[in-house]
């Protein structure tokens, strides 16, 4: 079987970080950013009011593996220098989801109209950013060949609450084999920056999961012969637990729609 059959061809903008952040900050790319800029850290984005930040960050150190914080703005910046030189919050991810007491009441593909002086900006480490170094490991990875966005599913794992903010552990989902899953280990676990080691292998239904072909974000990717559900924590987490806490206004990315820093992953550090 040849397994580079349909992988998707990258546009050349999208090899370096700043080559999709440019785009996106001018409106011409707001898709999903699987596969995009090969080794770089992609992150999960949560903006919030200050007056909300300190418990969040709290929720954040408490729940490292769903939530690991690997990069937080000044109150009223959108800047990220500490994952790039020219980040700017308000433009640079493909599209945002925009919560209101808890509700989703839009998608944009840039939140600069919406800004506030005390917005606080959390960017978490992403399972996408992992993804190359499975690849560099030798094993594919399927919804990268195909041009999906990574299915994710709202676990019964519960996270340690902090404040305001609780809520279960969503987690995302690619299968291997089982002996790929102990490669998958094995190279996750140092990359704490990008969620660690996978939280599960296995029977969907142990963590909650009714049918594991009904992501409740992305797309299905099918499970073949021989192989197994593997899950990770996903930092569309802190999603969930905005809307049980119900700020008057979050802003997140759209899942899948990441932010595309220039630090590579294996340097990522928590904070």
């Amino acid at each position: 079987m040849d397994l580079h059959k349909n992988v998707i061809r990258l546009p050349q903008w999208a090899a370096t970080p700043a080559g999709v952040r440019a785009q996106a900050r001018q409106g011409l790319f707001n898709g999903n950013t699987s596969g995009m800029a090969p080794g770089y850290g992609q992150g999960n984005l949560v903006i919030l009011p200050k007056s909300w930040a300190e418990d969040f960050y709290g929720y954040c150190q408490a729940n490292p593996t769903p939530c690991p914080l690997i990069g937080m703005t000044e109150p009223g910046k959108a800047a990220v220098p500490m994952l790039g030189n020219d980040i700017d919050l308000r433009t640079d991810l493909p599209r945002y989801r925009v919560w209101r007491d808890g509700e989703l009441v839009e998608e944009i593909d840039d939140v600069t109209a919406l800004w506030q002086d005390d917005f606080v900006g959390f960017v978490l480490g992403c399972s996408l950013s992992f993804e190359y170094a499975l690849e560099q490991a030798g094993l594919r990875v399927r919804h990268v060949d195909e041009g999906k966005i990574v299915p994710m599913f709202h676990s019964s794992i519960q996270t340690r609450r902090v404040g305001v903010f609780h809520g279960p552990m969503v987690v995302s989902m690619r299968p291997y084999t089982p002996e790929q899953a102990r490669v998958a280990y094995d190279v996750c676990g140092g990359l704490p920056g990008a969620h660690g080691a996978p939280v599960h292998m296995g029977d969907p239904a142990a963590i909650g999961i009714a049918d594991v072909n009904r992501p409740d974000e992305g797309e299905p990717t099918e499970i073949r012969p021989g192989e197994v559900p593997i899950f990770w924590g996903c930092g569309v987490t802190p999603q969930a637990a905005a809307i049980l806490a119900r700020p008057p206004i979050v802003i997140t990315h759209a899942p899948g729609h990441m932010l595309i820093g220039d630090v590579p992953v294996e340097q990522l550090r928590l904070i």
